[in-house]
């Protein structure tokens, strides 16, 4: 079956590498390994047109990669469309996204839950129906004061290297849910175990 990887961010050069984009970046390094290019979805056919978002084909593992274009707050709307059309469960659907309640550099993985306050989470719940699909959150920190300005402000320096060397990290579980027939649970327990001596800031 169809697993989606939906990366979650802001479309355009002016989001490029800020804390709310590192899901988009995960699928970036994931479709780099893997040799993919995203396209339009029209390349589905024509059932997909006009879905506001960027897909990487992964035939071999029989998965999309999925970049909404949508902004972040209306993230649903192109994952929810895009699922019902290919007949994909929300337990084939693996969102990534910033998580402002973790450190900085920190990965943590769950099965399912709320949106925690994300945005595009929240659209996802609420256009899917359930809130039953699995999550990789990327810590971001929280500053003491503008949380959107925090989220919206480009990486440089050691911030961003750091924020690649996580984003590597994360597309390392990505690559083995797609890729592998263990289940969550045992990928949960191997991951977190690993990231564990990771130590703060990803590495």
């Amino acid at each position: 079956m169809t697993r989606l990887v939906v990366g979650l961010g802001n479309p355009g050069p002016q989001y490029e590498w800020t804390p709310h984009n590192v899901g988009f970046h995960a699928l970036d390094e994931l479709a780099r390994r893997s040799k993919l290019i995203f396209e339009a979805p029209a390349v589905l056919g024509a059932a997909m047109a006009g879905i506001p978002c960027l897909l990487a084909r992964d035939t071999r593992r029989d998965a999309l990669l999925v970049k909404p274009m949508t902004f972040m707050n209306l993230s649903g709307t192109a994952v929810a469309p895009l699922a019902r059309t290919l007949g994909v469960p929300p337990e084939q659907i693996l969102a990534v996204f910033d998580d402002l309640d973790l450190p900085v550099g920190a990965l943590r993985i769950r099965p399912h839950g709320g949106s925690g306050g994300h945005n595009g989470v929240r659209s996802m719940v609420q256009m899917l129906g359930s809130d039953h699909f699995p999550r990789l959150r990327i810590g971001v920190g929280r500053p003491r004061t503008d949380a959107a300005r925090h989220v919206l402000t480009q990486l440089t320096g050691d911030a961003r290297i750091h924020a690649e060397i996580t984003v590597a990290h994360a597309a390392d579980f990505l690559e083995a849910w797609v890729g592998e027939p263990e289940s969550l649970e045992k990928l949960m327990t191997r991951f977190h175990s690993r990231w564990k001596d990771l130590g703060p800031e990803g590495g």
